[in-house]
């Protein structure tokens, strides 16, 4: 809230608390809705894109990172249980879903997926890096392994002293597991990825040759994708940087 006064946008931007899964706003509200990994916490994801389909005005976009397990998860397989549950465990997580279940949901709420591509294959710079622990490093020192032990030291001193509340311990324990399965999720087995981009229009629209007109969210994105039209969208992603991310263009 001060940072909105300070930065000079506190007549153009209202704070709202509220459920995602019935926002207290009418239909037709607003020109683009965005969320960064955050609708991967609904209970019902049907119902979540639902929710935000319902808010859009026709004609615009929905942008947002979600967190899937991929293809390669198998639901058998013990090691895979235990990576996904680590990371549900850690990140508040009530179920991480399949892509191909985040593309039925969102078919399901009235979008239809004109395309999709993961990229996370081509990744010069894979987005796990920093949360991996047996990686050296200055810039990031408190993920690797020795930076680890000290912030467990660390936290045993706080919370016995009485500065870090009762079970910051068991919080940091955790948290650490669900680092470890979200690196061996996507470094070795490659079942899960933590960004998922979606986009999502809610009537007809011109976008890159598929039916769409350039709403706010669709300008913004090609705008920082630098997408040229007489490159195909996966050459432009590659261009781009975007590394590690498996876009899912969902336009009508």
């Amino acid at each position: 809230m001060r940072n909105k006064s300070r930065r000079g946008v506190d007549k153009v931007c209202s704070f709202v608390k509220g459920d995602f899964m019935k926002m207290p706003f009418p239909d037709n509200s607003f020109d683009a809705v965005y969320a960064i990994e955050a609708t991967c916490h609904a209970p019902d994801p049907v119902g979540c894109y639902k929710e935000i389909y319902r808010v859009l005005k026709p004609g615009q976009c929905f942008a947002a990172y979600e967190w899937c397990m991929t293809d390669s998860y198998d639901p058998s397989n013990q090691t895979h249980q235990k990576i996904k549950a680590e990371i549900e465990i850690g990140n508040g997580l009530p179920d991480i879903r399949l892509t191909t279940k985040c593309l039925e949901a969102v078919k399901e709420a009235g979008f239809e997926v004109e395309w999709e591509k993961d990229l996370a294959q081509d990744s010069h710079i894979p987005w796990y890096q920093p949360l991996d622990s047996r990686r050296i490093s200055f810039d990031n020192f408190r993920t690797t392994f020795i930076g680890r032990f000290f912030t467990r030291k660390l936290v045993v001193a706080l919370e016995y002293v009485g500065i870090a509340p009762k079970g910051s311990q068991r919080v940091q324990a955790f948290l650490e597991q669900a680092a470890d399965g979200l690196v061996e999720g996507a470094r070795w087995e490659r079942n899960f990825h933590a960004d998922v981009l979606l986009l999502g229009t809610k009537a007809s629209v011109k976008l890159l040759g598929f039916d769409c007109e350039k709403c706010l969210t669709c300008s913004l994105l090609l705008a920082f994708l630098n997408i040229n039209e007489e490159n195909s969208v996966e050459e432009e992603m590659k261009l781009s940087g975007l590394h590690g991310l498996e876009l899912l263009l969902s336009i009508r």
